[in-house]
């Protein structure tokens, strides 16, 4: 698949110039211009580059530490499932866990539960 990376740089200049500071909080699932990456990394979708993340930790009001999320049912020992997310099976993918600055985010989808939260925490843990 052939990518157009011009055109993302031309949203992430976008994204860069805007003004805002998102209030937000671990544990919460937000859409995300995550972008179009390198490889296998994660990408957001082919459209707009969004795709849902996970809030693992808050490094400050510009910077946070996200997961993102999939709907694939595909199994493999970094995907986590967490239930449902607006009525759809979705996984964090952990090995894709990386930091963002908060002006990617765009709107919060809700609130993932304690347990699974705490779960995922300590699947992150056991990677090291």
């Amino acid at each position: 698949m052939q990518k157009n990376f011009d055109e993302w740089n031309e949203v992430k200049k976008k994204i860069n110039k805007l003004d805002i500071n998102r209030f937000y909080h671990e544990r919460e699932i937000w859409w995300a211009k995550i972008g179009l990456n390198i490889g296998n990394e994660q990408n957001g979708n082919e459209n707009d580059y969004e795709r849902p993340v996970l809030i693992i930790k808050e490094f400050g009001k510009n910077i946070c530490l996200i997961i993102p999320m999939t709907t694939s049912p595909q199994k493999h020992k970094y995907r986590f499932n967490i239930g449902l997310i607006k009525q759809r099976t979705a996984s964090v993918i952990i090995s894709q866990m990386r930091v963002i600055g908060t002006k990617r985010l765009i709107n919060k989808i809700q609130t993932l539960d304690r347990k699974n939260f705490i779960q995922i925490r300590k699947n992150i843990r056991d990677l090291f």
